[in-house]
């Protein structure tokens, strides 16, 4: 299991911010002396120079609390070789019926056959934000990118056996989960990864994935659709209107049935895609919500150096 940078300890965030209060309190103390000896003009000055300081602390301990909240340890990240890209990858074809968007790439092999697209041989409304790959070495590459992650899968070893039991209405964390036979999805099933924006999911499903209609999955506490993935054994079928994450890694065919959404993949090594106005979205890396966190603090660490410049220059 890969491990994150090492950083502060929650004790040791507690320890620094009583040091911290301790340092404002004394600063505040003398600073009132002074100002009783200064003029309005200084006493605005020491103000102004108090506040600086204490809205500095802020600022750091406020970085330091939320960092303190990703546990020091996740699951490696699945390496999805050239499949990475592709919203949907089929063996044999890609079908789609109605106004399906796939934001991400669309590709078939060894098959060539796609169509119910605004670019194919037999066109439809279908539009793809990205590039597609009708046969050929890249789609073949993405293939085998697919085959080596669904492997990699089938070999975990999983924390819970969950055969016989319905998804719908479970909360589970990170961890490998199995069933040995057929998976079902009723209602909802939430997945919290505690905090931990690099938690993974695992599913592996001995031979169908099933959901039905209007089902969902719930991602809470920082759980990435990017670090969701079902291995499936035979053939998934998403039931009409289902709003799902992760991707699916079949070895037969991925089915999805009207109106149903994925923030995900769906990836059939043998056999074909179907679609029937989906909307499939390939999910961010699974690092982008820390660098957006690390980018809004740099944020407010420029805004507050070039305020109190100009408070500067204006005293």
């Amino acid at each position: 299991m890969g491990k994150l940078p090492h950083r502060e300890t929650p004790h040791s965030v507690r320890t620094d911010f009583l040091l911290s209060m301790a340092d404002m309190k004394n600063s505040r103390n003398i600073s009132a002396a002074e100002s009783q000896q200064a003029t309005p003009s200084a006493r605005q000055h020491h103000n102004l120079q108090d506040m600086f300081k204490m809205k500095n602390k802020f600022l750091i301990l406020s970085a330091l609390v939320a960092l303190a909240g990703f546990p020091p340890q996740s699951q490696a990240a699945l390496d999805l070789g050239s499949a990475d890209s592709f919203a949907v990858l089929g063996g044999s074809t890609v079908t789609s019926i109605g106004n399906t968007i796939l934001n991400g790439d669309l590709g078939v092999s060894p098959g060539t056959t796609i169509t119910g697209f605004t670019f194919s041989p037999t066109p439809g409304l279908g539009i793809v934000n990205g590039t597609t790959y009708a046969g050929g070495s890249v789609a073949a590459n993405a293939q085998s990118g697919a085959l080596t992650a669904y492997n990699i899968l089938a070999g975990e070893t999983s924390i819970q056996n969950l055969t016989g039991q319905d998804l719908g209405g479970l909360i589970l964390v990170p961890g490998v989960y199995r069933f040995d036979s057929s998976a079902q999805l009723t209602g909802t099933l939430t997945l919290n990864a505690g905090n931990n924006p690099d938690a993974r999911f695992d599913f592996l499903i001995g031979t169908t994935l099933t959901t039905a209609s209007s089902s969902s999955i719930s991602l809470t506490n920082g759980a990435q659709a990017g670090n969701v993935f079902w291995q499936v054994g035979s053939s998934a079928t998403l039931g009409a209107d289902t709003s799902f994450y992760g991707s699916i890694l079949a070895t037969n065919s991925i089915t999805f049935d009207t109106g149903a959404s994925m923030s995900g993949r769906a990836l059939a090594l043998n056999g074909a895609v179907t679609l029937d106005n989906n909307v499939i979205t390939v999910p961010e890396p699974a690092t982008f919500w820390l660098l957006t966190f690390c980018a809004s603090v740099f944020g407010a660490w420029r805004w507050l150096a070039l305020w109190r410049r100009q408070q500067a220059g204006r005293s």
